[in-house]
């Protein structure tokens, strides 16, 4: 008995020195998780959100298109057409000319970038004025305004360079009509029209692509590759325009 009495004697006086010792260390409090209360969606309110979702992305396809492709033509002095369109688009330029009360038609574009030394005509807007010409225009009706090689912003330079043409020119002119092609059209139209501001107005007018049905683009492989990089372009370029001057 004596025996397990200093035994446990011992055990005790050792928990106690323990117990101070440890009172006396620091302890550092790491905590590598923790619990947080916190919000959740329920079954139904994923339901909501997903429609949600699914209607608003309907209603973008259903409305980004007649947005970038917009047509707002004003009584102009001169039609001032992009000469990088297809050939079918600047037909469609001449009818709108001819149908138009139009002193002038001006084409615009920078150097080409594939056969320009194969091509007799090295820029688009000079390539554009041909065009005019073997259509049947008359010569006489139509100025060719090119604009020199740039890595980037084409549509900003081809304005910048109309920008300067228009005030060196005798021909008198305070508003323009622009002809591009679908949904490029926006982006022309905002640049045009920041760079040409205060001195000319500026409509809009979209030739529509033959590429992919416009009314249903997101149908075409074409159609979708056109359309979603134009509204970034145009978001970049909206964002971006402030900072090309």
């Amino acid at each position: 008995m004596k025996f397990r009495y200093k035994t446990s004697n011992c055990f005790a006086a050792a928990q106690a020195i323990a117990k101070r010792c440890n009172n006396k260390i620091p302890r550092l409090k790491i905590r590598l998780i923790q619990r947080k209360e916190q919000w959740t969606l329920t079954v139904a309110g994923w339901i909501v959100t997903l429609i949600s979702i699914v209607a608003l992305l309907a209603i973008a396809i259903a409305n980004i298109y007649p947005f970038l492709s917009v047509n707002q033509p004003i009584a102009a002095d001169v039609l001032v057409v992009e000469g990088w369109m297809p050939d079918y688009a600047i037909e469609d330029a001449i009818a709108e000319f001819k149908t138009g009360d139009y002193r002038q038609v001006i084409t615009t574009g920078t150097p080409l970038s594939k056969g320009y030394y194969l091509a007799e005509y090295k820029n688009f807007a000079n390539l554009t004025a041909a065009t005019f010409i073997a259509l049947g225009l008359n010569p006489d009706r139509i100025i060719s305004v090119p604009t020199s090689y740039v890595k980037k912003d084409r549509t900003y330079a081809s304005a910048v360079a109309l920008r300067e043409w228009l005030l060196n020119s005798d021909l008198n002119i305070k508003s323009l009509n622009l002809f591009s092609l679908g949904p490029h059209t926006r982006r022309s139209w905002l640049i045009f029209q920041t760079v040409l501001a205060p001195e000319y107005k500026v409509g809009s007018i979209a030739a529509q692509p033959q590429e992919y049905d416009a009314k249903n683009w997101w149908q075409y492989s074409e159609g979708v590759r056109i359309v979603i990089g134009e509204a970034i372009a145009y978001i970049y370029g909206y964002l971006s325009l402030g900072n090309l001057g």
